[in-house]
Order: C-alpha cells, then sequence, then structure tokens
C-alpha cells in the first residue's frame, strides 16, 4: 500500500490514537519533569556563583550579545519550523513534515556550531575556561549542558527522518515524531531562560 494512502486512512490526531501513543505522550511529560528540575538546579547553581569570578574575567567583558543574539534567533527559528512540522503532521502531510523537520536540524545544527564557536572563542581570547573559576565552571556546565541537549535533539530528529523516509506516516510512527517536536520547543524554552539570565543578565550586571 503507498504512503499516501496509508495516511488517509489515518485518524484526525494520529499522534495520540493509539494507547502506545498516550502512553509515549504521559512518558515524556514525565521525563521532562525530570528535566526541569536538572536544569532548575543549574540555574540556581549559577546564580549562585556568577559574581565568584576569582579575579579573572567578568561575564560584562566576556559575553558579545551580537553572537548570542544571532544564535537566539537560529533556535527560536527552529521552533517556528518544528511548529510547522507538527502541523503538517496533524494535517498528515507526510512531505510538507518532513521538509519543516529537515530545516529545523540544519538551524539546530548551525546554533551548536555558533555555540562551539562561542566557547573556542572565550578559551583562546580570553583564557576562560571551565577551570578558571567557580562561574566559569556554572557557565560552561549550565551552557553546555543545554547544548548537549541541542545535539541530542537533532540527532533525535534525524534518526527518526532516515528511518521513517520511505514509510510515510503511521500510527506507530506518529507519536513519535509528535514527542520529538514537544522536545525541541522544550530545549528552545530553555535556551529563552538561559539567553535572559546568563547572557543578558551578565552583560548589565
Amino acid at each position: 500500500m503507498r504512503a499516501e494512502e496509508t495516511m488517509n486512512k489515518l485518524p484526525a490526531n494520529p499522534e495520540r490514537a493509539t494507547l502506545e501513543g498516550k502512553n509515549k505522550f504521559l512518558g515524556f511529560w514525565f521525563f521532562l519533569g525530570g528535566e526541569t528540575v536538572l536544569f532548575a538546579s543549574l540555574f540556581g547553581v549559577y546564580l549562585g556563583l556568577r559574581k565568584a569570578t576569582n579575579g579573572g574575567v567578568t561575564s560584562q567583558e566576556l559575553f558579545e550579545l551580537p553572537l548570542v543574539f544571532i544564535a537566539t534567533m537560529l533556535l527560536l527559528t527552529s521552533s517556528l519550523t518544528a511548529v510547522f512540522a507538527t502541523m503538517s503532521l496533524k494535517s498528515q502531510n507526510f512531505k510538507a513534515m518532513i521538509g519543516w523537520l529537515v530545516i529545523t536540524v540544519i538551524l539546530g545544527f548551525s546554533f551548536l556550531g555558533l555555540e562551539i564557536y562561542e566557547f573556542n572563542h572565550y578559551v583562546h581570547e580570553y583564557e576562560h575556561t571551565i577551570r578558571s573559576s567557580a562561574w566559569g565552571s556554572a557557565f560552561y556546565t549550565l551552557v553546555g549542558t543545554h547544548g548537549a541537549h541541542v545535539l541530542f535533539g537533532v540527532s533525535w530528529i534525524t534518526l527518526l527522518i532516515v528511518r521513517n523516509f520511505g514509510r510515510g506516516l503511521n500510527l506507530y510512527n506518529a507519536p513519535k515524531f509528535y514527542v520529538a517536536a514537544l522536545y525541541w520547543h522544550f530545549v528552545d524554552v530553555v535556551w529563552v531562560f538561559i539567553f535572559t539570565v546568563v547572557y543578558l543578565m551578565g552583560k548589565v550586571g
């Protein structure tokens, strides 16, 4: 049976049409609760240590907001493309969904590239490393943990695209695409907090 014919027979909400799909959705929210606690702890540590520079470079001297702003725009745009992918899933337009997810992945990898450049710039230009100070450790741990989540997210979506490219949309893979898109939104929301708490607050002191 062709993929188009299979899609036409799917229910209105294929991502939660089966018990397995509903369980994936529920399990995701439990997982997200744990992730929220993790990042809340990292934010708490960072706020407690943000003044502990050990006489080294400060956040006002270190951060370059134009670069961080570009990275933020990339990630926020990727969240928008993930929304379009979800809309295509709900309308059962498999090709459009895959197209939007590919753009999401490209934007995610672009963000990671800028973050790697940022860290490399801090290390070589300012000699600011994870061992420079307590603040340095808190900064690299928080932002680096988020970067690891971005890498996990783009890898997850990429594997879903590759694995299901020739299969079309069905009741088995629809929940997986949906949950992956939700995870990507979570990663983007965390970055909004990082941009505000770490970079904006750090720049203004």
